[in-house]
């Protein structure tokens, strides 16, 4: 896809993975429309690009899908890419986790992203035109001790963007997910330091590595569908 001019819509694009994203976007030519809950983190960030826009609010809301894309169509005309992006991690013993925690991150990181993708994998699919980028992760691929609920959600991604993917063969709209390993982001900014050792590593990602594969991603030619990109540090062995 030649990406110059084409529009991308970002969500949880107000920092890390997501405000990377949009920066690498914008350098490839893409005018963008962001979301993510901070209305002053998206002003800011879309100030600085060169076309962009933004709609704040909570990515769990059924209504934002609908909102995100009107927004596309109404600033510039079309919507060609749709990068799910937005995610929290809740880890933790079973003695020890929030439940509640978990089941707020299964809204974020499984429903809201299925909602998402719903929505604009039907406005693709009648263009017949389009590309669906889910975030996943390595934990998508395996598994990892009082992860559980994490590692459930990252692997519903993973089935979910296949199946995706079989679904729209030949309608001319691609979905793939980008599997980070592990990144230095704010995602791990509530957790305790015993936890942080769980996955401290020397030289990490930075969430520039992720944005530019998905990058990659939507640059593909038309006969090209990259489903799945798993991106780890040189130095990750688990």
């Amino acid at each position: 896809m030649d990406l110059q001019n084409k529009v991308a819509i970002i969500t949880g694009a107000s920092s890390g993975i997501g405000e990377a994203t949009a920066r690498e976007l914008d350098a490839a030519g893409m005018n963008l429309v962001l979301t993510a809950r901070s209305e002053d983190k998206l002003n800011k960030l879309a100030a600085s690009l060169t076309h962009a826009t933004f709609v704040a609010g909570e990515v769990s809301d059924p209504e934002l899908p609908k909102r995100l894309l009107e927004e596309a169509l109404s600033s510039f005309g079309r919507a060609d890419a749709l990068v799910n992006n937005a995610g929290v991690m809740v880890v933790g013993t079973v003695e020890t986790v929030d439940i509640e925690a978990l089941c707020q991150m299964v809204r974020i990181n499984v429903e809201a992203a299925f909602r998402m993708a719903y929505v604009f994998a039907r406005h693709f699919k009648q263009h017949g035109n389009g590309f669906i980028v889910n975030l996943s992760s390595i934990s998508g691929t395996t598994n990892y001790p009082t992860m559980a609920a994490y590692c459930g959600s990252k692997h519903a991604i993973e089935s979910f963007t296949d199946c995706l993917r079989l679904e729209l063969a030949g309608s001319g709209v691609g979905v793939g997910c980008v599997e980070p390993g592990k990144v230095a982001t704010n995602l791990y900014q509530n957790w305790s330091e015993e936890e942080k050792q769980m996955v401290a590593i020397e030289q990490p990602l930075v969430a520039e590595d992720i944005a530019r594969g998905i990058r990659f991603l939507l640059q593909q030619p038309s006969n090209v569908n990259i489903g799945r990109l798993l991106i780890t540090p040189a130095n990750q062995s688990a």
